[in-house]
């Protein structure tokens, strides 16, 4: 199985991606899931699915937000308590900013979604690197958005946390290497979860047309001719954080469906 035996640990647990990620991740061998995220219902219910697959995959969630410091590094110091090993992080949690056009948003609006996007991951990562660094290595994904190469009205905040996310992908990377931990980045193109819906929504008031409007241009530049579900991508996200990807750091894994090739 493609996670077999292996500790991962995942931060931001909405109705999207997140939950996507844990129920694939418990299903392909995972001795344990552990969840971080703010909303404890969210927290419970992921617990409560993943149970419900009658997989052998221990869970661990515990209320967490990545914008303090001291909770990324107790999430990690309980997952190590109960596990042993962190061999995988992935940084998931964002939030999206809403529909700011970069002529009139202020600058201080960008806070938030640049202290979440991007300087979170940062504190989830340097949480798990002193444990990843005793036990010879590990690997960490940050969850991207086809958006930071892409200029999308609206998007500008959005665009520019997850477009410094990258950036720092690459950093870790070569940093990092010498310790045997891996880290990548995976490029999420059109998704379908409920965060992605509010967002479609979002644009296609400011633009005076239907979320179906908007949902039927965007499918028609993906090469696939369909917008790609959340289950999919979040298998494919995955692979990165195997062993399959042994000799990958540094890179980004397009998951679009075609839509975005550089």
């Amino acid at each position: 199985m493609l996670l077999a035996n292996k500790v991962v640990m995942i931060s931001g647990l909405g109705p999207g991606l997140g939950i996507k990620l844990a129920l694939a991740a418990a299903s392909e061998g995972a001795a344990a899931v552990v969840l971080g995220a703010r909303n404890i219902d969210n927290l419970d219910a992921a617990a409560r699915r993943i149970a419900a697959l009658g997989s052998t995959c221990q869970v661990l969630t515990m209320p967490t937000d990545i914008h303090e410091a001291g909770q990324c590094r107790a999430l990690a110091a309980e997952t190590l308590a109960r596990f042993g090993r962190i061999d995988a992080l992935i940084n998931n949690a964002f939030v999206y900013g809403g529909y700011l056009p970069v002529e009139t948003a202020e600058p201080e609006q960008w806070t938030s979604v640049i202290d979440t996007n991007l300087y979170g991951s940062v504190r989830m990562t340097q949480a798990v690197l002193p444990a990843m660094k005793a036990q010879g290595g590990g690997a960490i994904l940050n969850i991207n958005s086809q958006s930071s190469v892409r200029s999308n009205p609206g998007e500008a905040a959005y665009a520019a946390s997850k477009a410094a996310l990258s950036a720092v992908t690459r950093h870790f990377a070569r940093e990092l290497g010498r310790y045997n931990i891996r880290v990548n980045t995976a490029r999420m193109g059109h998704l379908g979860g409920v965060p992605q819906q509010r967002a479609l929504a979002e644009y296609a008031a400011a633009n005076n047309a239907t979320p179906e409007q908007i949902l039927d241009s965007m499918r028609q530049s993906v090469a696939l001719d369909r917008i790609c579900s959340d289950d999919e991508c979040a298998l494919a996200a995955l692979l990165l954080i195997s062993d399959y990807a042994l000799p990958i750091s540094g890179a980004t894994l397009d998951i679009n469906g075609g839509d975005f090739m550089p």
